[in-house]
């Protein structure tokens, strides 16, 4: 197992609250991943798409979830790497100026 060091077990702490307050009991988050899609939404976009991308990668994992389509884990990492993608080309251009049949959760 990898030793976390402080300011990432603290994270963990602070999800793992989180999670629980919000009733969640059995949610394991990749907190690498999250961060990595809050860097790249920021450097494509600029500041605030960071926490954006975040919680709307969040709500469409969890309405994929919910109904059944995947596990949360999986629903997250389907979503975020949908959003990654978009990443790619900044603000404009990317796969939404094809259309995002194949990319639904």
């Amino acid at each position: 197992m990898t030793e976390l060091n402080e300011e990432d077990l603290a994270l963990a702490q602070w999800s793992r609250r989180l999670s629980h307050a919000l009733q969640i009991l059995d949610l394991e988050l990749d907190h690498a991943l999250i961060r990595r899609l809050a860097k790249e939404s920021s450097e494509a976009v600029n500041d605030g798409a960071g926490p954006i991308s975040a919680v709307v990668v969040g709500y469409a994992a969890g309405l994929s979830a919910a109904k059944g389509k995947a596990s949360p884990s999986e629903a997250i990492e389907s979503a975020a790497e949908v959003a990654l993608k978009l990443c790619e080309h900044g603000a404009d251009g990317g796969p939404d100026s094809e259309g995002w049949s194949g990319t639904a959760q």
